[in-house]
This record gives C-alpha cells, sequence and structure tokens, in this order.
C-alpha cells in the first residue's frame, strides 16, 4: 500500500493544503478541521484505496482508515508541515456549539494518553490471572513476590501520577506551557504534599482553608488548573517586558496558579468528579441491567458522533480512585456486536470487495477497534448496525445483571479478557456471557435478517452497458444541469469551435456557483491536467463535455480544484470540480460554461432547454434515441 499516494490523494481531494486547518489523528482516523468544508468530496475519499469511510462531525473532517492511520498521518504531516496545519481563516472558519468544542477537547486530551492506560490495563490483567492461578493451585499469595510489586508498580503508575499525563496532554490542547502544567500536576502528587492532604490535621495556606483532598489519580483538577493557566500565562507574556520574561513569566504564572488550584480549582474539580460518578453510580444502583444495555447498545452509536468521548473520564476516574470500572464492560458488548454483525455480512454478502472488508473489519473489532466494522459495513448497510445494538444491549445487560467489572481502564477485546477475571466467578462469567450472546447474537441476526446487498463494480458497468444498449428508440432522455447558472444559446459563446456546435450540441451557462456536479450516475472518462474540461459519459449513453469558461486552459489549473480523477465512476450530485469565479474573472477570462453533448450524432434529437436560469436539478438538454 503506498501511504504517500493515500495522503497526496485525500488532501487533493479535500481542497489542497492551503483548505486545512488543523490535522490530527486517532486510533483509527484522520481528523481535520478545514477552512471550507464545501471543497471536500466525501464521495471520492471515500474511494481511495485505505479510506474505510469517512464522517463529518464535531467541526471534523474524519477519515477512517484504521490500524494504518498513523502512517498515512506521517505522510500526511509532511504535505501539510505545522504552518500549513495551523493555517486560520477567521471568515471560512466553521463555529463550533459549546457541545461539540467540549467533546473536541476532552478528545484532544483523553485520546494520546488511552493507549498508555490500556497497556497499563493489559499489565494489571495479567497479573491478576496470575494472583488467581496461584492462590487457587498452591495457596500462595504472589502480592508478596518482589517480581509482583514491581509490575504492579508499572501498571499502577499511568494512575498514580494521571494529573501529570493530563496535564501535559491538556497544555496541548489548551495551547500552553506543558511543562509548567506538568510541574503543577507534579506538585499535586508530590509525596509531602499528598501527606498533607490526606493527614488528619486541617491544612492552610497563607492562613486561608485548604479543602483536603487527595490529587493523586483525580482527573477534573487538573484539567480546569491547565485550562485557566492558559490564560494566566498569556496575561504575564503581554505584560511583563521581554527582557525579564524567560524567568518572570514561570515564576509568576507557578506563584498565581498553585495556591488558586489547591484553593479553588482543585476541589471544584474533585467535587464535579464526585458528582460525575455518583450520578452514573445511581443510575447503576437504580437498575444495573438497564446501564448495561444503554452504553451496550449505543456505545457504538456514540462513537460515531465521537461523544462517547464524554464517557471516557468516567471510566478512568472510577479506576483511579476505586481500582475498579463496569463502563467499559458493557461498552464491550457494543464492540463484540458489532465484530459479529460484520461477520454476518461477510458470510450474506455476494460482493467481493464486501467479503474482505467485513471479515478483516469483524477481526478487528474483536481487538478493540470497532471504526472498520462501523463504517465499512455495519453502518454503510444500515440494518447490521441495528443489529449489532440490539444484541450489544442484551449482551450489555447480562453483564449489567451478573455484576461484571474489571479491575483496570482497558481497550474492549479479547486481548482484554484478563482484566475482568479478578471480579470473581459470577460477574467473570456474565461478562463472557454477554460478550459471547452480542457477537454470536448479532452474526445469527444480520444473516436472518439481511441487508441490501452492494453489487460487484463489474456487475453495475454490466448494468449500464446493458442499459445503453437497451433503450428504446423512442426513448425520451433528459439531462440535469451540471452546476447553477443563466442558460444563453451555444451560438452565442465567443468561441468559433463551440458556438459552430462542430464538436457537438448543447448549451452554455454562466456561471453563479463554483461547483461543477454530476448530472447524473456517470464515468469519468477525460480530465484535463489542466483541470478546465472534464468528459462524463453517463448512463444513458451520452457523453458529456463540461468546458469551464474560455480559453482557461491558459491559467494551467490555477483556482481549480478537482475531486475525482479519470477513471472514477460517480453517483448523481457527486462534486467533480470546483473553481474560484471571481479569481478566474480578475484574471481577465470570460467563465462561460459550455456543456455539450459530444456524441450528438448518436441521437435523432438534441434539445438545449430554453431556460434562463438553472439550477443543478433544473433540465438543461434532452435527448431523443
Amino acid at each position: 500500500m503506498d501511504y504517500a499516494k493515500i495522503a497526496q490523494d485525500i488532501l487533493k481531494n479535500l481542497g489542497g493544503k492551503d483548505n486545512v486547518k488543523e490535522l490530527s489523528h486517532c486510533m483509527t482516523r484522520l481528523r481535520f478541521k478545514l477552512n471550507n468544508s464545501s471543497k471536500a468530496n466525501k464521495d471520492i475519499i471515500s474511494k481511495i484505496e485505505g479510506v474505510i469511510s469517512v464522517v463529518e462531525g464535531m467541526g471534523q473532517f474524519q477519515v477512517v482508515i484504521g490500524n494504518k492511520v498513523t502512517k498515512v498521518y506521517d505522510e500526511m504531516i509532511k504535505l501539510v508541515p505545522e504552518s500549513g496545519v495551523s493555517n486560520s481563516d477567521s471568515a471560512a472558519a466553521e463555529k463550533q456549539s459549546i457541545g461539540n468544542t467540549l467533546l473536541s477537547a476532552l478528545s484532544g486530551i483523553f485520546v494520546p494518553i488511552v493507549p498508555a492506560i490500556a497497556g497499563s490495563g493489559m499489565v494489571k490483567g495479567i497479573l491478576a490471572i496470575w494472583v488467581l492461578y496461584y492462590t487457587n493451585m498452591y495457596g500462595i499469595d504472589v502480592k508478596q513476590y518482589q517480581s509482583y510489586i514491581i509490575l504492579n508498580a508499572l501498571s499502577d503508575a499511568v494512575f498514580y501520577f494521571l494529573p501529570i499525563f493530563l496535564g501535559f496532554s491538556a497544555a496541548k490542547v489548551f495551547k500552553t506551557s506543558q511543562v509548567l502544567s506538568m510541574i503543577i500536576a507534579a506538585t499535586l502528587c508530590y509525596p509531602a504534599f499528598t501527606a498533607l492532604m490526606t493527614g488528619k490535621e486541617a491544612v492552610d495556606f497563607l492562613g486561608l482553608p485548604v479543602t483536603k483532598a487527595p490529587y493523586t489519580s483525580s482527573v477534573i483538577p487538573i484539567i480546569i488548573a491547565v485550562w485557566v493557566l492558559s490564560y494566566v500565562e498569556r496575561f504575564f507574556e503581554k505584560y511583563i517586558p521581554e527582557v525579564l520574561k524567560i524567568i518572570m513569566v514561570p515564576t509568576c504564572v507557578l506563584l498565581v496558579m498553585l495556591p488558586a488550584t489547591i484553593l479553588l480549582f482543585g476541589p471544584i474539580g474533585i467535587y464535579l468528579g464526585n458528582v460525575i460518578n455518583f450520578t452514573y453510580k445511581s443510575i447503576y444502583t437504580f437498575s444495573p441491567i438497564l446501564c448495561g444495555a444503554f452504553i451496550g447498545g449505543l456505545w457504538c452509536v456514540l462513537v460515531i458522533f465521537g461523544a462517547h468521548k464524554a464517557l471516557v473520564p468516567i471510566g478512568i476516574n472510577d479506576v483511579a480512585q476505586t481500582g475498579r470500572q463496569n463502563l467499559l464492560a458493557f461498552a464491550g458488548a457494543a464492540n463484540f456486536s458489532q465484530a459479529g454483525s460484520a461477520l454476518g455480512v461477510f458470510f450474506k454478502t455476494k460482493n467481493k470487495q464486501l467479503k474482505t472488508i467485513s471479515m478483516s473489519a469483524s477481526i478487528t473489532a474483536l481487538f478493540g477497534v470497532t471504526e472498520p466494522a462501523i463504517y465499512g459495513a455495519n453502518l454503510r448497510l444500515k440494518k447490521p448496525m441495528v443489529c449489532a445494538v440490539i444484541c450489544g444491549a442484551i449482551g450489555g445487560g447480562i453483564m449489567g445483571l451478573g455484576g461484571a467489572y474489571g479491575n483496570a481502564f482497558a481497550n474492549q477485546g479479547i486481548l482484554t479478557i484478563p482484566v475482568y477475571a479478578s471480579a470473581g466467578m459470577i460477574p467473570f462469567l456474565s461478562y463472557l456471557g454477554g460478550c459471547a450472546i452480542a457477537f454470536f447474537g448479532s452474526a445469527i441476526l444480520t444473516y436472518i435478517v439481511g441487508f441490501e446487498d452492494i453489487e460487484n463494480k463489474d456487475e453495475e458497468e454490466v448494468k449500464s452497458s446493458n442499459l445503453i444498449q437497451n433503450l428504446s428508440s423512442s426513448e425520451d432522455l433528459e439531462i440535469t444541469s451540471p452546476l447553477k447558472g443563466n442558460i444563453i444559446p451555444l451560438t452565442d459563446v465567443n468561441d468559433n469551435v463551440f458556438s459552430s456546435k462542430v464538436i457537438g450540441n448543447g448549451v452554455a451557462l454562466i456561471p453563479t456557483d463554483g461547483i461543477i456536479k454530476a448530472p447524473a450516475d456517470c464515468k469519468v472518462v477525460s480530465l484535463f491536467p489542466t483541470l478546465h474540461a472534464i468528459g462524463l459519459r453517463l448512463n444513458n449513453g451520452a457523453e458529456l463535455l463540461i468546458h469551464i469558461g474560455i480559453n482557461t486552459v491558459e491559467l494551467k489549473g490555477k483556482h481549480f480544484e478537482s475531486y475525482v480523477q479519470q477513471g472514477d465512476y460517480v453517483k448523481k450530485g457527486s462534486k467533480l470540480i470546483y473553481f474560484d469565479i471571481d479569481k478566474i474573472k480578475a484574471a481577465g477570462y470570460d467563465i462561460t460554461t459550455p456543456v455539450i453533448v459530444s456524441n450528438t450524432g448518436d441521437f435523432a434529437d438534441v434539445s438545449p432547454c430554453e431556460s434562463k436560469y438553472v439550477s443543478d436539478e433544473d433540465i438543461i438538454i434532452s435527448l431523443a434515441k
């Protein structure tokens, strides 16, 4: 797989590097913030080799790659360096709601540390099996072994020093000093400070009472503190003279932020975290079955919108504070159900490409990465997604009934099953049973319910060919406009080649919108390197030439962007070419756009429309066989 070419093709169909405002990635997706989302062509990007699907949400344009995302990202970052990534155009920037902004921030803070937390969770799960085995088989307490103590420290360190890791990632999100953020977090974890905050005596700072709370393993206090720090640091950067900044800015920031954190922001964060935990536990206490069913059924639906990130801190905070969590146990049912539905698609579909995608996606989902299954098969086909939600809810409900929980925060898949072994026999069996029902149930249900299958591309081409050959000679055919604009007769075009109709009959438009769209399902049979003209073969047999402007070949592609490549098959309404009307006119070129049936001789009649203004849904040419 050529990752460099994949990156180039994606960037081209996003509208070029100047259209990229921000670039990041998670475990499976490239995440873009675009200056102008209308320049991006989802249809073409989704067909690029290696791309599973394209999703728009949370103010982001997300390209789902799968487990090869980092390799594509490495190539993409070469094409869009930091200066390009940080490029912002306030006029074109998209406004996000408060909810989307919050979810984006949470995603940026937690996604970088999730792999470390998952790895630590795996170590903890392995240790749990070690303890159970030796305790049950030999009656030996391995927790006293030095080897166990060392490995246990490895598994616990990320949670004990969680504020430091969160301080680092939060500083990147809030664009403030990472080192200063980590110093504040490290102070909250400092042994003497921790002993002070957990001791029996009252604590004060310069005579002011301090709310006692343990900050090791905490989540929210440091996030709030770093957010405030970003404003405090900018304040001192603005007012402290340049010659003193290197020393005085960090000094002033630390002297202000630490007292503010322990006196105000820290307690607020602790109380807020307690409220969130209390709310979740109240729901769980009210009905473990309903709580499990809700998470098991809808977790992957939340993944689609990125909203699951709002729940991740609950699981992390539970493990940090209590050493256990059930949130991800229920989410495990959702993951196994997605894997099962993808497997059901594999057995049901007759599409060779979909078989390959669904089997690969099923295996990937079993290891905890569900996006390929969601976007590559289940959501794409709709009914398998419904089956996954139903069976995931049943599996999660069974886990809730049995009291399943894990002793670590770990990605949900077959490798992390040991994390749930230490809960005891009944909770562990309920976890295994929930996963089994979610997986096998969704696979069987998907196979039984079925779905509207995707035909193989070669079959589509044969159907298209047959359609053209079997058209009745008396059948009337119509072509809709590929763009919005005012119609003028082809004879009025200021170019003899077009006005004389020597290359075919048709119409000309003076465009009011710079987007060329496919007027029908068609194949791109020619695309000029300068992007000023494109040739299409429609499924009704018409061959269409769309020529943007007069003599615009001289621009050598400047002010044009292509969303397709020669040889592509596209659906009606797909974006084909973007062109900047104002800049082309400013360069002195006539933007009149002829739309010509180049195989006019194959039809008994080619009748141009006599309307004055058309949208991209209006008929501009009528044909007769």
